[in-house]
């Protein structure tokens, strides 16, 4: 089972809708169950991994994505990519990160239910479970 925070969710979303027809692509990361605030949160392990943020993609900078690597994240701080496909079927492609989770998005984009889903690296679907819990507030010095 993957877990994502509908806030999450709603965010990628949002960024598929801003570049259709363009795809975007970005790095998305973990923070664990037991630091998240939220019912939904309580109910997992403390050490469940939940996808509550991303890294803000760069569409205009093509040397930063070289092989499927986007270069601006920091290393070891995405666990997993997240990718539009605003003409493609709802699966992972050869254009792809090849990260360990993937998730992609398709048209529309309003509709978590029908658009967005999670694979594996070699493309299987994986279950999704997505919770209405929330991260800790960070600020710029944290």
């Amino acid at each position: 089972m993957v877990y994502i925070t509908r806030a999450l969710v709603d965010v990628l979303l949002d960024l598929a809708s801003d570049a259709d027809p363009d795809r975007v692509a970005t790095g998305v990361s973990v923070t664990p169950a037991s630091e998240l605030a939220g019912d939904d949160a309580d109910t997992l392990p403390p050490d469940t991994p939940v996808f509550t943020d991303f890294y803000l993609p760069d569409p205009g900078n093509a040397i930063n994505a070289v092989f499927g690597v986007d270069l601006s994240t920091p290393a070891g701080q995405a666990q997993g990519q997240f990718v539009s496909h605003p003409l493609r079927e709802l699966e992972v492609t050869r254009r792809d990160d090849l990260a360990q989770v993937v998730f992609v998005a398709v048209p529309p984009w309003t509709d978590a239910e029908d658009s967005f889903g999670v694979f594996d690296r070699s493309g299987t679907r994986q279950p999704l479970e997505i919770l209405d819990a929330s991260p800790p507030e960070q600020t710029l010095t944290d």
